[in-house]
């Protein structure tokens, strides 16, 4: 009776583990590797590498200098480094990014800074990206199914 009850927490306390979403506010700078389980959302700066399992969203004073590796992104702030996106990233006309993307689908809104080589559809290598974008500021929405 007693390890049953163990094992119901435990499931309990993991299921609740993996559905938290994670925060780095405006004003807190962090350095260094940072792996998320489930959802982040980063309004501060992040100098290194981010991994997520869940979805990445970058506000609009969020800065990024380093590798994001995740299946979803949100981007309003601004990127330098290499970003792996599983399924979609999104780009709003706020967001500055510069360096090379993998994605499976891609929406840039209008406005959006992006200066970056670009690969879709092969999120599982990263070091084939050939199809290139550089300097060129977006003057209308695109997207790739």
């Amino acid at each position: 009776m007693f390890s049953n009850k163990e094992k119901s927490n435990s499931s309990s306390t993991s299921a609740s583990y993996s559905s938290s979403v994670n925060s780095i506010g405006e004003g807190t700078s962090v350095e260094g590797t940072i792996n998320a389980d489930s959802d982040i959302r980063i309004d501060g700066e992040i100098k290194g590498n981010l991994f997520c399992r869940g979805k990445l969203i970058l506000g609009e004073r969020g800065k990024i200098v380093g590798d994001i590796e995740c299946n979803n992104a949100l981007i309003e702030g601004e990127i330098r480094g290499k970003i792996v996106v599983k399924e979609l990233l999104q780009v709003k006309d706020s967001a500055i990014i510069d360096g090379d993307i993998a994605t499976d689908k891609l929406n840039v809104e209008s406005g959006a800074v992006f200066n970056v080589s670009c690969n879709m559809g092969q999120t599982n290598s990263t070091s084939t990206m050939t199809t290139t974008k550089k300097n060129t500021p977006v003057l209308a929405t695109e997207e790739a199914a």
